[in-house]
């Protein structure tokens, strides 16, 4: 008896232990409470009610804790590393509900450093692909066949010269890495699964169902063809035509904007202001340039942080020297690179504060929201009761692939200003669903027997979501706070999105209209 009863004793006791261990894990992050999008769990949400929840709009956000984030922590999660199961809400809605279309916009993958550290060897870093390397993807190896049949696609004359694949022994400046190959090839795959039971593309989809667009560097083209390889894979060539964008804003032929400059160059000095005020970031440099024997202008110039992310996110160990030549020797440390990422942290919270940055933010953006508020448009139109679909199809795939610079903007003029900075291979996702016809009225016949007729049925409602790294945020955007929620809608209704782009946006830079916004510099 006394046995049985310890027995008892150590199970209540275990079991209470490890629902607290489960909690405190959920709270600080460590494991995920949204659910995985593995195979299986894209079967089993195929049917009823997808695995739709109103409340999976979380994470992407700091959670704010007493103390403040570990800056080492951050920079992990920066990373990306892909050696985990990806969590992902794309293609979940109510039951019945049609998707119609969706809209992409991805950072780069994993890359090369832009800048080196004086007087440091550059990290050791191969760039050629190889499966027997790690990471790796089942789909390596035959996305690499496949790119070598690229002549067979379509490309702007500005992206002809580029290579498809990274492809350096020791990688150059800026250079993808397979690390980022990798982080694009998952989420390509992620979305197909996410939409393979949606019916978004017909097995024999047409180029104009299919669009997709990089600025002209190397790492924006090879990650979308990654990704579009993960998402649609071995495609015919024939039917892709990859379009250039030369800013990393896509604002194609709308970028003149003074007044986008203004707000840009008011951002950048309140950047500076808050980088000269941080005595503990000045020591650190002034320690940092002793050790290497350079000055701490000369250090600052070469932006260590970019190198020191690299060696972090590869598991390499940071740059050391030797003494003499004016430096003290050692290596640079944790602690240091600690600091300088707690500034970058800093002036997330300050720019969210003085607000010169948002305004920037919706000024560069309007040009590519109001291009896919367009694009949306036309696909809900040609989906109304009675179209006659037009010949090719509308857009239903878009794919842009960008920058740091692109994402975080974009996430500032959507009003998703708490969100983490944009980390290697971050997306964007904009979802477009139809809601099922309703009856408003019935037919009856002489039998008693009752029939809905064409005639009597409401055409379906258009609506919208947006996803950042798989969590949606769409109520957190400006245009459908919770504030302008129906209850009885789980999702935005389209027409937000695009009162918004189209008219609400402005108010925030005291104009009516984008001309008007650049071109009127008082206010």
């Amino acid at each position: 008896m006394l046995a049985r009863n310890r027995f008892l004793f150590l199970v209540v006791v275990g079991g209470a232990v490890l629902a607290v261990l489960s909690f405190s894990l959920q709270f600080l992050n460590l494991i995920p409470t949204s659910p995985m999008l593995d195979e299986q769990a894209v079967q089993a949400a195929d049917g009823g009610f997808r695995g739709f929840q109103a409340k999976s709009r979380k994470r992407i956000f700091p959670v704010h804790h007493s103390q403040e984030p570990d800056p080492v922590f951050e920079a992990y999660s920066y990373c990306n590393t892909p050696n985990r199961t990806e969590q992902a809400w794309e293609g979940h809605s109510p039951a019945d509900y049609k998707l119609l279309s969706v809209h992409v916009m991805i950072r780069h993958g994993d890359r090369y450093p832009l800048y080196s550290i004086p007087k440091t060897r550059r990290p050791s870093i191969d760039c050629t692909l190889s499966a027997n390397r790690q990471p790796s993807h089942p789909l390596l190896d035959s996305f690499i066949n496949h790119m070598g049949q690229g002549t067979r696609g379509h490309w702007e004359a500005q992206l002809g010269s580029i290579s498809r694949l990274p492809n350096h022994s020791v990688c150059e400046m800026g250079e993808l890495t397979q690390t980022g190959v990798i982080q694009h090839l998952r989420n390509g795959q992620l979305l197909q699964r996410a939409y393979k039971h949606h019916s978004l593309l017909p097995s024999d989809w047409s180029p104009r169902q299919v669009w997709m667009e990089t600025t002209g560097k190397s790492r924006t083209l090879q990650s979308g063809m990654a990704f579009l390889y993960g998402f649609l894979p071995d495609f015919d060539w024939t039917k892709v035509t990859v379009r250039h964008q030369w800013s990393t804003l896509f604002c194609g032929s709308a970028c003149e904007c003074p007044a986008r400059s203004k707000y840009l160059e008011e951002e950048q000095r309140r950047q500076y202001r808050l980088r000269v005020a941080d005595s503990n970031l000045e020591r650190t440099y002034i320690d940092m340039a002793r050790t290497l024997g350079v000055l701490t202008r000369q250090l600052r110039a070469a932006n260590p942080i970019d190198s020191l992310l690299c060696h972090l996110c590869h598991g390499l160990p940071f740059p050391c020297v030797s003494g003499g030549d004016g430096g003290s020797g050692g290596c640079l440390t944790m602690t240091q690179f600690a600091v300088i990422r707690q500034q970058q942290l800093d002036d997330e919270v300050d720019r969210r504060r003085f607000g010169a940055y948002r305004k920037y933010a919706i000024l560069a953006m309007y040009p590519y929201l109001n291009r896919t508020a367009n694009k949306m448009e036309r696909v809900a139109r040609a989906n109304e009761d009675g179209r006659q679909p037009r010949l090719g199809g509308e857009e239903v795939f878009t794919l842009s692939s960008g920058h740091d610079v692109t994402i975080a903007p974009l996430l500032s003029a959507l009003g998703l200003e708490e969100a983490k900075f944009p980390r290697f291979a971050a997306r964007i996702v904009f979802e477009m669903w139809k809601s099922p016809p309703t009856a408003q009225g019935q037919a009856k016949n002489r039998a008693g027997k009752s029939e809905r007729s064409k005639s009597n049925r409401k055409d379906g409602e258009v609506f919208i979501r947006v996803l950042y790294n798989g969590e949606d945020v769409t109520f957190h955007t400006a245009f459908c706070h919770p504030s302008k929620r129906h209850i009885n809608q789980p999702l935005c209704p389209l027409r937000n999105f695009l009162t918004f782009v189209r008219k609400d946006i402005f108010s925030i830079v005291n104009a009516t209209s984008y001309k008007d916004a650049c071109y009127k510099l008082s206010g």
